[in-house]
């Protein structure tokens, strides 16, 4: 896809994500109501007909200049490394932050993690690719994503508050949940139609502030009492906003400066920071959540993951501003994709 119209096409592809995670937390209530099973099975004929869909509509297309499969040892490790920090975050509580099992698990994440960049260096297919971490937008982008998928996943927060604290059925929840993500593809569409005029790091930085400010109105309002339209709602509002002006800004902005053979590439290495980020905050949402007894001790748990949450958007918005792209013209603009380009060798080079 020509390099002019990516950031749209990823900004509808976000978009869309967002529609189905609205239609889904509805769909699975009713599944639930009818038998937990069946939010398992629904995925079998779900995924086949999406294969389905996909072999007929999606173009065929191949890497003429692929070579040796990717470095699945490195994969491993940085599977490993994430698992084995989550396991630490979650486990610290019961472990002790300052146990040997917890700094154990850190410690492996942290040889983990040494030992997947030094084959990175090393390989000739590396999962991620030193030379486009060269790229300012691509690595900003990155590191905005890890951090904001933290706070994304955190969101988990507010669906508990419901089912915990004011005792809503799935089905309910699921309802109760939708008016947010249904806030991200019209932000998404406001983001793309200020693009021009407002630098995409500020966008995205505008929206992880949005979600911050989401989260900390859901301190302020949220009592234990169900009162969703003058509590809950204001805030999915407000954070389903913050979502739609950095999510996509964040995913289409990593490929901009890269050159159109890495596109592909830098897309899905960027999701795999959103993804890692996702794993910490859910991490980060356990630990810190526990298991209090009493609606003091359950509200304090609350807010502190909350204030954790509101402190990872602050992050993010600050690792916003540097992924602004060095240029917005088309890729057939002389200009830094050149640059960008001529630095990076072929692949598997």
């Amino acid at each position: 896809m020509p390099a002019a119209r990516r950031a749209r096409a990823v900004r509808v592809w976000a978009a869309t994500g967002a529609l189905a995670a609205a239609a889904g937390p509805v769909v699975g209530g009713l599944l639930v109501a009818a038998s937990w099973r069946w939010v398992f099975v629904v995925n079998v004929p779900v995924g086949l007909l999406a294969l389905s869909f996909a072999a007929r509509v999606v173009p065929e297309s191949r890497d003429a200049e692929a070579g040796r499969l990717p470095d699945l040892p490195g994969a491993g490790l940085l599977a490993l490394a994430v698992g084995s920090v989550a396991l630490g975050v979650v486990q610290a509580p019961s472990w002790g932050w300052l146990s040997l099992r917890t700094w154990g698990a850190i410690a492996l994440a942290t040889l983990s993690m040494a030992w997947f960049c030094r084959r990175s260096l090393q390989h000739a297919s590396p999962i991620v690719e030193p030379a486009l971490l060269r790229v300012r937008a691509f690595a900003w982008s990155n590191a905005t994503a890890l951090v904001f998928g933290v706070a994304f996943a955190g969101l988990l927060v507010n669906i508990l508050w419901m089912q915990q604290v004011w005792h809503y059925t799935a089905l309910r929840t699921g309802l109760g949940v939708a008016p947010g993500p249904l806030m991200v593809p019209v932000f998404a569409a406001v983001a793309q139609s200020v693009a021009h005029r407002v630098s995409v790091g500020w966008i995205a930085a505008a929206g992880c502030l949005l979600l911050g400010s989401g989260l900390a109105l859901s301190v302020v309002l949220l009592g234990p009492d169900p009162s969703y339209a003058a509590e809950m709602l204001p805030c999915s509002i407000i954070g389903g906003a913050g979502v739609g002006l950095a999510l996509p800004t964040i995913l289409s902005a990593a490929t901009t400066d890269l050159p159109p053979a890495r596109a592909a590439t830098g897309s899905a290495i960027v999701n795999i920071s959103r993804q890692v980020g996702t794993v910490l905050g859910v991490s980060v949402l356990v630990a810190l959540l526990g298991t209090p007894v009493g609606y003091r001790a359950v509200h304090g748990a609350f807010d502190d993951v909350r204030w954790a949450l509101i402190v990872a958007c602050a992050l993010a918005a600050a690792s916003a501003i540097g992924m602004t792209p060095r240029r917005a013209a088309p890729a057939s603009t002389p200009g830094p994709l050149t640059a960008s380009a001529s630095a990076m060798p072929p692949p598997g080079a």
